[in-house]
């Protein structure tokens, strides 16, 4: 059904549909309540006029979705206007018909999301259109999808309002308070309930042409009283103080379901404007089905419903892509020669002497205990000879010997080993981690990549020794309680907050931590390396940016060999020992931002607050 046309027809007859808004009433039923808009007040009236006048200039300038919007409002207000009615139909079957259009257009140039859009607009105007429902599953090849919901009422108890005689009548009074009021208000075949707190005073009251509302708010100003309604033809009369509208105010009370609320912080915010701009204090949340129970007097709960019904839902939504890059490099270079630095000088004895002769050490006992030069029942004298014989012959001769002198004084110097060194151990570390957040406009996400590291607080030992602990420990069954831990993040952690500016503008809030082992500790503790940055960037959508960046270079050389022979240039390479290590760690964070949903607002709507 692609590239289907609709057309709609409309003929309208000059000078008899908008000449006048407030001809061709519909007949009020003689069983209609109050609360039924067969009787709207002035300032409904006087609201509706003004709401259908906007839309005639918003459908004047091709802008039908605020003309019928505005139209809705003013056939809200005054039900019985036929004037209202047609023009709210009107707009709206207009309005279905450009979304169908404009839908089927984005269709054959293979925009599937903007047609699907369109036609779901369509569709939330017009639900029983088969045609838009036959659309909205071509788009999507499955069942019709419910429409995208908005804030709406869900429950609501009206307020009661008094119906006096519609007329002009003219007032001349010399006398009491009270008696005025009930002069006044019996002109219009209103009784009056007195409160106690009205206060009897002499009055003066002159006032021509005026209909109860102008009567009786002129006749408050000079008693200094107010009035509420306590049914079609009864109304209580109040002293004027803030008490008494607090106990008398008659108040309306609405459930508005706000959608897309995920956390109590949603609702509060609304709360919150709802409390500053319109002064209302009896709000109740309701976090688990996302309402908000509001309780006011009815002038200001119409305007709060105009105000909730017209809030942009749609927040906007962004996809941040992340990717971190880290390279780590280590170079390690050993070469040289190794000439021996330490010598070892020892005095030879006759007894190592024999057992280079290869005499076995013992016989070599054997033979001096035959000639008594040793005690044969002094057994550690023994030991201790062959433990000092054997480590002389393990130390000293397993080893390059030089001797020199003769006797007595016959020595010997140990050479040690001469040892050629040539290494070389290269590494390189790439890693790449990418990781994909979706965020909403103003909250805040956190991304951590990296361990948790326990750290030691508090360990359990017994202060003093009772006989339980004793008993315990003697027989090998105390068992210490499991000592306390805090698990400390150890690795990156990013936090980001996006904020999207018109239609290609991205600002973000970044917040970058990386926390290291540094190595060391204190009593046992382990030090945490930190290392933090803080700031905001502005880009376009997908346009990619690095935040944050970091760089360490470590070089160590060193060099071992004999002093003064190491240093000469030339014998430096034959004789000494160079090692050369060369680390190189960096670290990229690279944020592209991507508007994934934009703030759909109606930039031809108005909005209209009367408090």
């Amino acid at each position: 059904m692609r590239g289907c046309s609709f057309l709609i027809v409309i003929t309208i007859t000059a000078g008899t549909l908008f000449a006048d808004p407030t001809a061709n009433m519909l007949p009020c039923p003689p069983e209609a309540s109050s609360t039924s808009g067969c009787n709207p007040s002035k300032r409904d009236i006087k609201q509706a006029t003004a709401a259908f006048s906007r839309g005639l200039k918003l459908q004047n300038k091709k802008h039908t979705d605020g003309a019928y919007e505005q139209f809705e409002i003013a056939a809200r207000l005054e039900p019985r206007n036929v004037n209202y009615l047609t023009a709210r139909e009107l707009a709206r079957e207009q309005s279905v018909f450009e979304h169908l259009q404009a839908g089927n257009a984005e269709s054959l140039d293979g925009k599937d999301a903007e047609s699907l859009a369109d036609f779901r607009a369509a569709l939330n105007l017009d639900p029983k259109n088969e045609f838009a429902q036959e659309r909205v599953k071509d788009a999507l090849a499955e069942s019709v999808p419910m429409g995208r919901e908005h804030a709406r009422v869900v429950d609501e108890s009206n307020e009661i309002r008094a119906i006096p005689d519609q007329t002009s009548l003219d007032f001349h009074y010399r006398g009491d308070s009270r008696g005025l009021l009930n002069q006044v208000a019996g002109a219009f075949h209103i009784e009056v309930i007195m409160d106690d707190s009205v206060v009897s005073r002499p009055v003066r009251f002159d006032i021509e042409g005026v209909d109860f509302l102008t009567a009786m708010s002129a006749a408050g100003q000079v008693t200094h009283t107010f009035w509420t309604p306590m049914g079609a033809k009864q109304i209580l009369v109040a002293a004027e103080t803030l008490d008494n509208h607090r106990l008398y105010d008659r108040m309306a009370m609405r459930t508005f379901y706000i959608p897309g609320v995920s956390t109590p912080t949603d609702l509060t915010n609304v709360t919150n404007v709802l409390r500053n701009i319109f002064d209302i204090r009896l709000i109740t949340p309701h976090t688990e089905a996302g309402t908000l129970t509001v309780r006011a007097p009815q002038n200001i709960l119409d305007a709060a419903t105009q105000f909730i019904e017209n809030l942009d839902d749609s927040r906007p939504e962004v996809m941040l892509d992340v990717k971190i890059y880290q390279v780590s490099h280590t170079y390690m270079r050993t070469i040289g020669v190794s000439l021996p630095n330490q010598f070892t000088l020892v005095n030879i004895g006759a007894a190592a002497l024999v057992a280079l002769g290869g005499q076995s050490l013992q016989s070599l006992i054997n033979q001096l205990i035959a000639s008594g030069g040793i005690n044969q029942a002094n057994n550690q004298t023994i030991s201790s000879l062959i433990a000092q014989l054997q480590g002389q012959g393990n130390s000293i001769f397993s080893q390059p010997l030089a001797t020199f002198g003769g006797g007595k004084t016959f020595s010997g110097v140990s050479l040690g080993t001469l040892m050629a060194e040539a290494s070389l151990n290269e590494s390189w570390a790439r890693d790449l981690q990418h990781s994909t957040l979706r965020i909403s406009q103003g909250n805040d996400a956190t991304l951590h990549l990296g361990t948790k590291y326990p750290i030691l607080n508090a360990t359990f030992a017994p202060v003093f020794n009772t006989p339980a602990i004793a008993q315990v420990l003697g027989n090998n069954t105390f068992q210490a309680p499991f000592p306390s831990f805090t698990y400390e993040d150890i690795g990156l952690s990013l936090k980001a907050k996006p904020m999207v500016n018109g239609d290609s503008d991205v600002s973000l809030t970044v917040e970058m931590q990386v926390r290291s082992l540094a190595g060391q500790a204190v009593n046992g503790v382990p030090i945490i390396a930190n290392r933090e940055y803080k700031g905001s960037v502005t880009l376009l959508d997908g346009e990619p940016a690095v935040v944050a960046g970091e760089m360490s270079h470590s070089e160590q050389r060193s060099l071992n060999g004999i002093p003064g022979f190491a240093q000469i240039p030339g014998l430096t390479q034959i004789e000494g020992s160079h090692h050369k290590e060369v680390d190189d760690d960096e670290l990229l964070i690279v944020l592209t931002p991507h508007i994934v949903r934009k703030s759909q607002r109606n930039e031809s709507a108005e909005i209209w607050i009367t408090k």
